[in-house]
C-alpha cells in the first residue's frame, strides 16, 4: 500500500527515545534440548511528530532490544501533532487488528491500551481517545497503530493537495 502523505525522516537528525511494547520468549526443540530465544517489539519518537516501530531477534533480550531499535530506526514516518491531539478521526487496519484514533480535549489524556499506548505517547500525542478492536496481538496493534498515524493529514497539507486556501478547508 502506498500511501502518498508517509513522510519518511533520517533518524540521525533527531533524537529519539525508546519504547519496549513487549518481549516475547521462544523456544526452538531440537533433539539436544530446548534452546531459547528473545523477540522484542521496540517503538522509536521523538516525542514531537515522529515515530518508528522495530522487531528485533536473539538469543539474548538485550541483543534483541538493541536490534529492534535498530529496525525501529530504519521506517520512522512524520505525524501532525495539532496541540498534543490528532487533527481527525483515523481508522487503523493490520491484519486481524483494527485501532480507532479520536481527538480530545486539552487534558484528557492517552486513553489508550499498552501497544498503542506506547506508540501514541512515543509520537509526542498527548490527548487522544482510542480503541483498539479486533487483534489484541501486539504485533499487529502496534502496525495498526502506525498504520492510522501514517494516514492522518493536518488542513495545511490537504489545502496543499487540493490547490486551494486554507479558509476553503474550512468553509467548504
Amino acid at each position: 500500500m502506498a500511501n502518498a502523505n508517509i513522510k519518511k525522516v533520517k533518524s540521525s537528525e533527531i533524537e529519539l527515545k525508546d519504547r519496549l511494547v513487549t518481549i516475547n520468549r521462544v523456544t526452538k526443540v531440537t533433539k539436544g534440548g530446548r534452546t531459547f530465544g528473545f523477540s522484542a517489539i521496540v517503538v522509536v519518537g521523538n516525542e514531537n511528530g515522529v515515530v518508528g516501530h522495530g522487531l528485533g531477534k536473539a538469543k539474548e533480550v538485550t541483543i534483541a532490544i538493541s536490534k529492534g531499535i535498530d529496525d525501529a530506526k530504519k521506517n520512522l514516518i512524520k505525524v501532525p501533532v495539532i496541540k498534543g491531539s490528532i487533527p481527525h478521526e483515523q481508522i487503523g487496519k493490520y491484519g486481524g487488528a483494527r485501532v480507532f484514533l479520536k481527538p480530545a480535549a486539552h487534558g484528557t489524556g492517552v486513553i489508550a491500551g499498552g501497544a498503542m499506548r506506547a506508540v501514541l505517547e512515543s509520537v509526542g500525542i498527548t490527548d487522544v481517545l482510542a480503541k483498539s478492536k479486533g487483534s489484541s496481538n501486539p504485533h499487529n496493534v502496534v502496525k495498526a497503530t502506525i498504520n492510522a498515524l501514517s494516514e492522518l493529514r493536518d488542513a495545511a497539507t490537504v489545502a496543499q493537495h487540493r490547490g486551494v486556501s486554507m479558509d476553503k478547508v474550512f468553509n467548504g
